[in-house]
């Protein structure tokens, strides 16, 4: 309700401005995020969260990270990254509200392509956190 004399606002915007990161900053700070992880993909395959689901991230060597999203035991799907073609890593918030888009871009005199995204359930925290330990028995 406006009383008399209050002019009424109006919401305004900011346009976001995306935000870049080095692929081995954002893979060790991603490390310690698995379980916020609510999609990841490239331009021909996506793998989606669910609460069954448990996300693996392994350095495989120096030239390949694994993405792996299971069920159990049972490996529901994988992505393999290659680091060394990213050229970096763009960030920026999605149209959901909580969401955050992060884009692995690989750059050519000719072109500037997203390899692989990871969608996250919060924006890039430059804090210390600690790497989920698996539990085994």
């Amino acid at each position: 309700m406006l009383r008399a004399g209050m002019a009424q606002t109006t919401k305004r915007t900011l346009a976001t401005v995306a935000t870049t990161l080095a692929f081995d900053k954002f893979w060790t700070w991603l490390q310690g995020h698995a379980n916020c992880i609510l999609r990841a993909g490239t331009p021909e395959v996506v793998l989606l969260d669910h609460e069954d689901f448990h996300w693996t991230l392994l350095t495989e060597d120096e030239h390949t990270r694994v993405v792996q999203l299971a069920r159990a035991k049972d490996l529901v799907g994988e992505l393999l990254v290659f680091p060394s073609e990213v050229a970096y890593v763009q960030v920026e918030p999605t149209e959901v509200d909580g969401e955050w888009l992060f884009e692995c871009i690989v750059e050519s005199e000719k072109a500037r392509e997203v390899a692989y995204h990871f969608v996250m359930a919060h924006e890039y925290d430059d804090g210390e956190h600690r790497r989920e330990d698996k539990w085994t028995h």
